[in-house]
């Protein structure tokens, strides 16, 4: 019943599908593409952009929720493919998946129907992946995977086998109270490689109580006769666990780039809690290091409660072995 009543309150809309592919290591052509595209999402997150990538849910014990995705094969070659949740955990600051049908705790609650689906070449269908929270379920924040997987085996035409894998990220948090997310942003570092490459690395501390998936851009402006150098895009790829710290780095800055100083103004976010400061920055000469300690910056905490979201994005892992193989795809 609540279950249901959760459901009622989805959005449907389109979103970006994903694929993942395996290609074989003797240079044949690969054997096709398998999708994967979320078909609802919470209303409650319709502003949130990392809803719009990920299951991102704060439920209280005891919930069930369930959620609608579309599995394709984008081949010309019929698939078998296998639906299941597998587990993940954040490990030095990214979120990382296990192997195969590996459970964790988030696993033995998650299931998704059906279990397979037989997809004639170009064919979409439908699934289906329901959590349901036990009454005894402890406060935290725990981590998953659904996967899609289709495997081709070695044949006449092929020596390598393939196992293609593409899924999206689940993050749910179990709590009574409602849901909580911060950071701050604690200092910005300039730095010059030896061959004279400029670069920005931002320490963050992870205030609140959910797992926060970094991304944003810092703009140099101001500098030298009134430079403006633009705005360039953060790495993306930095998850902090509740409680963790790490970095955020800017690379791909110009070697010409000036020593300064510039006003350098970063924006960082992760859902809907956004975070930027502004401070004055001078770039050091090759191999060395330039720090701004940040004393002021638009520290806006976020309390919200909701559920989810589910897509990918493109990191594709290939392990080969003797006559067998695997393609990973999942959110980053």
């Amino acid at each position: 019943m609540l279950g249901a009543a959760l459901a009622a309150l989805a959005l449907t809309f389109p979103t970006m599908p994903t694929s993942a592919a395996a290609a074989p290591s003797d240079g044949s052509p690969g054997r096709g593409y398998i999708g994967f595209r979320l078909l609802e999402a919470q209303v409650v997150r319709r502003d949130d952009p990392r809803a719009l990538k990920y299951i991102v849910d704060h439920l209280k014990p005891g919930t069930v929720i369930e959620r609608r995705f579309e599995v394709a094969n984008e081949s010309g070659t019929g698939h078998e493919v296998k639906l299941y949740p597998g587990a993940a955990k954040i490990a030095d600051n990214q979120f990382a998946f296990a192997e195969g049908r590996t459970p964790n705790e988030l696993t033995r609650w998650t299931s998704v129907k059906p279990s397979a689906l037989t997809l004639r070449p170009w064919e979409k269908a439908e699934a289906k992946v329901t959590s349901k929270v036990p009454d005894t379920a402890r406060p935290g924040e725990r981590y998953a995977v659904v996967w899609a997987e289709s495997g081709a085996p070695p044949d006449a035409r092929h020596n390598v086998g393939s196992i293609m894998r593409v899924g999206t990220r689940v993050y749910l948090d179990i709590s009574d109270s409602g849901e909580y997310a911060d950071f701050r942003i604690k200092k910005i570092i300039a730095l010059r490689s030896k061959d004279g490459r400029p670069s920005v690395v931002a320490h963050v501390h992870n205030t609140g109580k959910r797992a926060l998936d970094l991304r944003g851009k810092l703009r140099l402006s101001d500098g030298p006769g009134g430079l403006d150098a633009g705005a360039h895009p953060v790495t993306e790829g930095t998850t902090l666990p509740p409680g963790g710290s790490g970095t955020v780095r800017v690379d791909g800055l110009d070697r010409s780039l000036p020593a300064g100083p510039w006003t350098a103004r970063l924006e960082l976010e992760s859902g809907m809690v956004r975070h930027s400061l502004s401070t004055r920055l001078t770039f050091p000469k090759p191999g060395g290091t330039s720090a701004a300690w940040i004393t002021d910056s638009s520290n806006r905490p976020y309390w919200y409660a909701g559920a989810g979201l589910l897509a990918l994005s493109g990191i594709v892992l290939l392990l080969f072995k003797p006559r067998s193989g695997r393609a990973t795809c999942v959110n980053s």
